[in-house]
């Protein structure tokens, strides 16, 4: 599933490198191999060798792109920071995570329930995974958790289950972000702080994708596979979603749900020393800048940390939009309250796993 073919080289362009280079570009024309390059290839054969962010664990060749490559054309530019600036988690924030469920208690709730249900099944016989929600509540310890098809999760076999969901989880926020600016200008209407919100979300899930593709490279089956995925998950919620708002906010509030449950479970098997790579292995650079990681706490391990937070916020999110008049209502996270009780912020200060009701915030 994973493999690419790689150019590198430590010095400046040589007669060897060049020839490799039209021998690849050859390849390349005549079908003969698939070359990948992250970065422009001038780029990766003149810059020196880098040894800080090898791949420690991963089939893919090794082929020393920066994590933060000179923006094309601007030589005076340093770094071009993001758009939305990530709110700072605490150590104590995040391990005060935990999974919890909301009830069904409506038609399209149900509706919602079982569609997710069907895509975990589905999901986790393809990758092999099989999920213990003992192990993840922490009432079973993980020795004894069940096996999947294909044996026990390895780092590896983590790295592409993470890829794959995070290549598809961007899409739900990307789509209703969408469909509410379309249907702003299309009605003249205000949309009352949703749109900012929901795209927020769309990028916070394409970062965690990045940020895995720093650890493994896909291959064309994986490729493939993201491509088919993609495409109609995409689809069928852009669909969904001009039906009923609603129930597309309470699926990916019951799909955070089971988000938070994976990266529990991830987070016991490295603890229980299962992944010793995800212990010891860095976080990438991109991860470090983008979640402000201090120092002492940049590993693999504490990125799961970061994610597992990210997704708990999804899912109250979404939980709580769920539960607001779709038309009518304000975004209670990027509103500002009379009183100074506690209220849904763009933090997790105040989280609420199974969101806010609408009496609460409106």
């Amino acid at each position: 599933m994973y493999g690419t073919i790689g150019i590198r080289s430590s010095a400046l362009p040589s007669k060897a490198a060049s020839a490799k280079l039209a021998r690849a570009a050859q390849d390349i024309c005549y079908g003969t191999k698939r070359v990948s390059f992250a970065t422009p290839v001038s780029y990766v054969l003149a810059r020196p060798k880098d040894t800080s962010q090898k791949r420690q664990f991963s089939s893919t060749s090794r082929t020393q792109l920066n994590a933060f490559p000179p923006p094309a054309n601007a030589p005076n530019v340093k770094v071009t920071a993001p758009a939305w600036r990530h709110p700072v988690y605490t150590e104590e924030q995040m391990h005060s995570i935990k999974i919890a469920h909301r009830e069904a208690k409506t038609w399209s709730d149900k509706v919602a329930l079982t569609m997710v249900r069907i895509l975990r099944w589905g999901m986790d016989f393809c990758t092999g995974y099989s999920h213990d929600h003992a192990v993840s509540t922490g009432s079973k310890d993980v020795k004894h958790a069940r096996l999947g098809l294909y044996g026990p999760m390895d780092e590896r076999k983590w790295l592409i289950r993470c890829v794959f969901l995070e290549s598809v989880a961007g899409v739900p926020g990307m789509v209703a972000g969408m469909l509410r600016h379309l249907h702003s200008i299309r009605r003249l209407e205000r949309d009352n702080g949703w749109i900012e919100t929901l795209l927020e979300e769309a990028y916070n899930e394409r970062m965690h994708l990045l940020t895995f593709l720093k650890l493994a490279e896909p291959g064309w089956f994986m490729r493939f596979m993201i491509l088919v995925g993609q495409g109609t998950f995409f689809n069928a919620l852009f669909l969904s979603y001009l039906v009923s708002p609603r129930t597309c906010h309470r699926f990916v509030g019951y799909l955070e749900e089971e988000a938070v449950m994976t990266y529990t479970r991830c987070i016991a098997d490295i603890d229980a020393g299962n992944l010793p790579l995800f212990t010891s292995t860095p976080a990438p650079e991109i991860a470090i800048r983008y979640w402000d990681m201090p120092e002492g706490k940049r590993t693999i391990r504490d990125l799961m940390m970061y994610i597992r937070a990210d997704e708990a916020k999804h899912r109250e999110v979404n939980h709580t939009l769920g539960n607001l008049e779709q038309r009518a209502d304000p975004n209670p996270f990027v509103s500002e309250y009379k009183d100074k009780a506690p209220h849904p912020t763009k933090g997790i200060e105040n989280i609420k796993p199974t969101g806010w009701e609408r009496e609460e915030v409106v």
